[in-house]
């Protein structure tokens, strides 16, 4: 997949030096260097009334009171950035590289099928991580948050598909990125909340076969963005599609079922068996058209 000297998104939060900590849902922390102005305004006369006052406005509307604080002293919270002093990974810098710059493929592709498009934000964590969504962990695998519109990846999930799963090759890296993207476009299009909303109104069993058709559309998705960044960039090379369809194999619940526990229980599958998967990414990227992937009322998946 040629990736290299493109343009990368800037829709990146690199929270891999943060892990799980800091202040409140979207881990926010407060700058070493506001501590100092803070104790002393803590212990001034006017500091006391300060506080007295937050106290009230937190009581009241539950707002932060050290972001609050933060704004007398100057500044604004920052999200935690992996240090320059800190000796740096090649391959995973390299992977995070690759990893914008299929986000701005993506930005690229779907601005043009959609109007009005948000473009989503990406996630880079470690270990674990908070988001609107609650806290995650990296066994989960990557996710999209549809209540902040996040993309969230531990990098190290590329080199679990390679070795666990035999899904290796940067263009199936490329495609679990667009799979979440595919799901930020249900976000847009409305087709999550049509989903969330019927979920009292189904038994587990089928809304486990809803759920399947949810993720086999964001893999048409994928697909759909795939068959438009080819055309626009030619960024595929010889061998590409073959990585994002063993991927797409790879991840199939009958085969995962089938590794971790010698049985398939077809009632419990939520994304989708590797043959659906591989057909309807492959119907995506040979078509490009976003009316074909009508998963909810196609008679065979």
């Amino acid at each position: 997949m040629k990736w290299q000297g493109r343009r990368q998104s800037s829709n990146i939060e690199d929270r891999r030096a943060q892990g799980a900590g800091g202040f409140g849902g979207g881990g926010r922390g407060i700058s070493p260097m506001l501590l100092i102005p803070l104790i002393r305004l803590l212990f001034s006369k006017a500091g006391l009334v300060i506080v007295a006052i937050l106290a009230v406005v937190f009581f009241v509307t539950g707002t932060n009171p050290i972001a609050l604080l933060q704004q007398f002293v100057g500044g604004e919270p920052q999200y935690a950035q992996t240090s320059t002093n800190q000796p740096q990974n090649p391959q995973e810098q390299a992977l995070a590289q690759q990893t914008a710059t299929v986000l701005a493929d993506t930005e690229d592709v779907w601005n043009n099928l959609l109007q009005g498009y948000r473009e989503p934000t990406l996630v880079l964590f470690s270990g674990q991580v908070n988001s609107a969504c609650g806290l995650a962990s990296s066994a989960s695998g990557p996710f999209y948050c549809p209540g902040d519109e996040k993309l969230y990846i531990d990098l190290s999930f590329f080199g679990e598909m390679e070795n666990r799963l035999g899904a290796a090759g940067d263009f199936a890296q490329a495609y679990v990125v667009g799979h979440e993207v595919g799901h930020h476009v249900q976000k847009l299009m409305g087709t999550m909340e049509q989903v969330n909303a019927m979920r009292g109104q189904l038994s587990e069993v089928e809304y486990n076969q809803l759920m399947v058709r949810v993720e086999l559309q964001a893999d048409f998705y994928a697909g759909v963005w795939a068959h438009h960044t080819q055309q626009s960039t030619g960024f595929l090379e010889p061998g590409d599609l073959e990585e994002a369809l063993n991927a797409a194999s790879a991840i199939g619940d009958d085969r995962l079922q089938q590794q971790s526990t010698g049985r398939v229980v077809p009632d419990s599958f939520t994304h989708g068996t590797s043959a659906q998967r591989v057909r309807w990414f492959k119907k995506g990227f040979e078509t490009g058209d976003v009316a074909q992937g009508d998963t909810f009322n196609a008679p065979v998946l």
